[in-house]
């Protein structure tokens, strides 16, 4: 399992050391869900569980994290 960066209620933010080679991005989990948002700019990458109302409320999440998320992404 991947370090957390981020927790926002029940979601798990996450990167994979594995993906240097990829634009910046984030993973995010709750439960068996999963998604993927490309950071530059924020949008949606794979979505696999979450609802389209969820996967919108993930997004705003997203991007309220967004210079958090991608300062933790330059540093780690």
């Amino acid at each position: 399992m991947s370090p957390t960066v981020l927790q926002s209620g029940p979601y798990r933010f996450f990167f994979f050391s594995s993906d240097r080679g990829e634009p910046i991005h984030v993973h995010v989990a709750r439960e068996r869900k999963t998604a993927k948002f490309w950071l530059e700019p924020v949008r949606p990458d794979y979505n696999h569980g979450f609802a389209s109302i969820e996967l919108g409320k993930v997004e705003a999440l997203v991007r309220s994290h967004k210079s958090e998320l991608v300062s933790r992404n330059h540093g780690s």
